[in-house]
């Protein structure tokens, strides 16, 4: 043979390989090695994916309350302005038979019924409960409590001012007159505390 080894070696050699786990055994262990390599990375790759995606989240969230709230101080100044619209209405001669005081009347009811709309477009929702409603701590403040016939205690007797909330966030609770729980009313709650359970509200932005 011609070979520069003989069929003895060759033979050897493919012996001395498969005793030391051969060429095939080195391969697996590199497949291995980058497949675990692989395993890795992909890890890595969606932890940094879903961290960008919890930013970009945050971010959005961040962005939509900022632009939600961004009218709540205005919308505060203008509750003043809504409520003397409504006390106005309220004690309006509505029997004078002056033409000009009827006019008078129709213009303050289209700038109340537009202030009205203004609100409602920029998410300023009125909060104006009804005699016999349950009180809610987070929308309500009770300033005092009354016997009540025909409402339960703890409930709502009348609204002596409305309240509103911006997006669901309360900007101002309605200031509320509940029914007595006992024989004897309490009055002067301060800041909505005492028996009818008005709690802290969130006024604030």
């Amino acid at each position: 043979m011609t070979d520069d080894h003989t069929p003895a070696e060759v033979d050897g050699d493919i012996a001395h390989e498969a005793a030391d786990g051969g060429p095939d055994s080195g391969l697996e262990a590199m497949l291995d090695k980058l497949q675990a390599e692989n395993a890795a990375l992909r890890e890595q790759v969606l932890r940094v994916a879903a961290d960008a995606e919890n930013s970009k989240r945050r971010a959005e969230r961040e962005a939509n309350d900022a632009r939600a709230y961004a009218i709540q101080k205005f919308a505060k100044d203008l509750l003043g302005v809504a409520d003397n619209l409504s006390r106005a209405l309220q004690h309006a001669p509505r029997d004078d038979a002056d033409q000009v005081v009827k006019n008078f009347l129709t213009g303050i009811e289209l700038t109340e019924t537009a202030l009205a709309g203004a609100f409602e477009r920029n998410g300023l929702t009125k909060v104006d409960p009804d005699q016999g409603d349950k009180f809610d701590p987070h929308l309500h403040q009770a300033m005092m409590e009354q016997p009540a016939e025909g409402v339960e205690p703890g409930a709502i007797v009348q609204v002596m001012q409305a309240g509103y909330e911006l997006m669901g966030r309360i900007v101002r609770p309605a200031l509320v007159i509940v029914a007595a729980k006992g024989p004897a009313a309490t009055s002067g709650y301060a800041n909505g505390g005492g028996a009818a359970g008005g709690g802290a509200v969130d006024t604030k932005a």
